[in-house]
């Protein structure tokens, strides 16, 4: 289905047209075989960054094309309705070059055009196995000793953990607490630092997904991102952000399998008639398109509060919660939809239907979103 959208310009109107012939030419031919071979499509994400779709909401001076996040986030909706790997991978990243170019030294952003060019992919390493949504308990140490930082600990659920450049690790430098977290830019090659095995997940088996063991990595001391104790501040304001971007990459998986289920539904005849016809299906794919259509609504609303300098936590955390729980619900039933088909590779929507599962997960689950709007309704 195209969807009819208003844009600020006529250059993100280019974006979005440059952004949906990549994703028909490079993307949508390719995600069924590349998931099925659990490969990354590395080089995928070096063509888009080269079309500079990777570095969109940044500024141009460090090689981006400082575009409004709206754009940004319609983008990665187009993206992830053709292959949400690579949509989450282009969140990820985008979210991996936040604390340089946000917080940065002038020497360190000097890395950004390669970042943000998709010669360097990143990784952002903040959860840990025994600390996922309580990010302030984190137990990576980060101790000083002359011209480095020596790290240790592990770090979990790590997005590129096997194929990153670079990586932002979240560890503590001083006392308990968010107070005692800094954040430090390490290289891949670092001594010390060895990506896991990777974790069998349900799906996106296209995105590679470990555990990292810091065992004693010297990380220059001049790679410290933001001053210590800064690291917790820097990842909440990343993930503000990057709630958005899951959240518009669930519109994105949504879309897609609302349009498949149509498809199907219009062709499928059961006695007699197109099984669209049947009010039984009809009003739910119906309701299916209405959901979809506010949780857009949502995620651009949030987008154009960020985009005015004004606070958007709260809205971010609406719209990453009520996208992806949409994004479930309307996997779930193009499965249904399409019955006993809906359940063979032969059609997409069983593995939409498992790649919506994470989105309800990363970035924050579902539960601490509404932690965060219940505690602001209860300050009032």
């Amino acid at each position: 289905m195209n969807v009819d959208r208003i844009l600020p310009t006529d250059e993100a109107h280019d974006l979005l047209d440059l952004a949906t012939e990549l994703a028909d030419r490079e993307l949508a031919g390719r995600a069924a075989e590349f998931e099925q071979r659990a490969e990354f499509p590395r080089e995928v994400l070096r063509t888009l960054g080269r079309a500079g779709l990777l570095g969109l909401p940044y500024a141009e001076e460090h090689g981006g094309a400082a575009q409004p996040y709206e754009v940004y986030l319609q983008v990665l909706e187009i993206l992830a309705s053709r292959w949400l790997a690579v949509a989450e991978a282009v969140s990820v990243h985008t979210l991996s070059c936040y604390p340089v170019a946000q917080f940065g030294t002038v020497a360190q952003r000097k890395l950004l055009p390669d970042m943000i060019g998709g010669e360097l992919l990143g990784a952002y390493c903040l959860s840990e196995p025994q600390g996922g949504s309580d990010a302030a308990a984190l137990t990576t140490k980060a101790v000083r000793d002359g011209d480095d930082y020596v790290v240790s600990g592990t770090k979990a659920w790590i997005t590129h953990a096997r194929v990153a450049d670079f990586y932002n690790i979240f560890c503590r430098t001083g006392g308990p607490g968010a107070r005692g977290i800094s954040c430090l830019l390490a290289d891949r090659n670092t001594p010390g630092i060895a990506p896991q095995a990777a974790e069998r997940t349900m799906g996106l088996h296209a995105s590679p997904v470990a555990q990292i063991a810091f065992d004693e990595a010297r990380v220059p001391a001049d790679r410290l991102i933001g001053g210590e104790g800064m690291g917790f501040t820097i990842a909440m304001s990343a993930l503000d952000s990057g709630r958005l971007g899951i959240a518009a990459c669930a519109v994105g998986l949504a879309q897609a399998a609302l349009d498949y289920a149509v498809g199907y539904a219009r062709e499928r005849q059961q006695f007699g008639r197109s099984i669209i016809d049947f009010q039984g299906l009809g009003f739910g794919l119906a309701d299916a398109a209405t959901q979809i259509s506010a949780a857009r609504a949502l995620v651009l609303a949030a987008a154009r509060l960020r985009d005015a300098g004004r606070p958007y936590s709260i809205e971010a955390a609406k719209a990453k919660l009520f996208a992806t729980d949409v994004a479930m619900r309307v996997t779930t039933d193009a499965v249904q939809v399409l019955g006993g088909a809906g359940y063979v590779a032969d059609h997409p929507v069983e593995r939409y239907m498992r790649e919506a599962k994470v989105l309800q997960i990363v970035e924050g689950t579902n539960q601490i979103q509404r932690l965060v709007i219940s505690r602001a309704l209860a300050k009032g």
